[in-house]
């Protein structure tokens, strides 16, 4: 069998990914943040997040933020909103590929990793196509005092789009930012049509293009609040929280 050669793919150019807060402190109740959408955007044209109280779900697609409350429904966010954790980049896609047909995430998930030429950095990932299925779920507003993030995101509820046309959109984390990140792939999905989404569970893919856009420096922007402060951002079991939040298995 012939090892395909990835060496072309590692990445020569730096790129910046831009990244406001840590996964800890969400996971840990900070859901009110400093940084406006529109500052956000400042930063990149693609990127996913949350809003101020856990307020749904974010996703920025062609420089546009669109927020994705609990019913699933999309509408685009305000420039004056708030969020607490969001991560954001110009998107070049220096990767591109077809994805193969009837792919679920899983195994899309290791297809890509076929063709990343080096799992030590990180990558911002667009698979747009039409989907057989998308099982999705979305945080919903928080009140104060605020819960910690695995109470917060308990009940959930998850929805299924299908036969749909649209966009996941997201960020591939190696494993050493932990707890800064989401190890692993963190992805939310957009319909065509900007009307429906939420974090991604699962989908399984019909047709579509990979494109893969490589991140060598990481802008880290911390809150500079009290809650951030006092925080605690190095839990036992944070294997398990972001599992619990993120995967939701």
């Amino acid at each position: 069998m012939t090892v395909p050669d990835r060496s072309r793919d590692i990445p020569v150019q730096r790129h910046t990914i831009f990244q406001s807060s840590l996964m800890t402190a969400l996971l840990d109740g900070i859901y009110d943040g400093e940084l406006t959408i529109g500052e956000l955007l400042g930063h990149g044209n693609f990127g996913i997040g949350t809003f101020d109280a856990l307020d749904g779900e974010m996703i920025i697609v062609d420089g546009v933020c669109y927020q994705v409350r609990g019913d699933g429904s999309a509408t685009v966010a305000d420039l004056e909103q708030h969020s607490p954790f969001a991560v954001a980049t110009n998107f070049v896609p220096r990767i591109v590929r077809e994805a193969p047909p009837g792919m679920c995430r899983k195994e899309l998930s290791e297809f890509i990793s076929g063709i990343l030429p080096s799992e030590n950095y990180m990558y911002a990932v667009r698979i747009t196509g039409m989907f057989e299925s998308v099982r999705v779920r979305t945080v919903t507003k928080q009140q104060r005092p605020y819960r910690p993030m695995l109470e917060a995101t308990g009940d959930d509820a998850e929805l299924v789009f299908s036969h749909t046309a649209g966009i996941i959109a997201g960020f591939r984390t190696p494993i050493y930012e932990k707890g800064i990140g989401i190890p692993g792939c963190h992805v939310h999905f957009i319909d065509n049509a900007r009307t429906h989404g939420g974090h991604v569970l699962d989908f399984t893919l019909s047709s579509g293009l990979i494109e893969v856009c490589p991140g060598t420096d990481l802008q880290l922007r911390l809150p500079l609040n009290h809650e951030f402060s006092t925080a605690r951002l190095a839990p036992e079991d944070l294997d398990q929280q972001i599992h619990a939040t993120e995967v939701k298995e």
